[in-house]
């Protein structure tokens, strides 16, 4: 990673971010699961309950989670979503 902050500290302010995040989800029957950080610095994420049917999950994902992660660590590139046969 080409960031002063290891892995380690990264995930941390990562998944400080999504329990942020997490009641606004959890109220609509959803919740959301860091899977992993790329070394392209990538957030990748498994939305769950509600959130993996919902229509407005895109929009969730980048003008909520996206916005929010990146306000915390403007060098991290995006976070995607992935599918449950796409987890490691």
């Amino acid at each position: 990673m080409n960031l002063t902050m290891n892995k380690f500290e990264i995930e941390e302010k990562v998944n400080k971010v999504l329990e942020q995040i997490r009641p606004f989800l959890n109220d609509d029957g959803g919740d959301i699961e860091l899977v992993e950080i790329t070394q392209d610095l990538v957030v990748k994420v498994k939305l769950l309950g509600a959130c993996k049917s919902c229509s407005m999950s895109p929009m969730t994902l980048k003008g909520g989670v996206e916005e929010s992660i990146k306000r915390v660590i403007p060098e991290l590139k995006g976070v995607i979503a992935i599918e449950e046969k796409e987890c490691i």
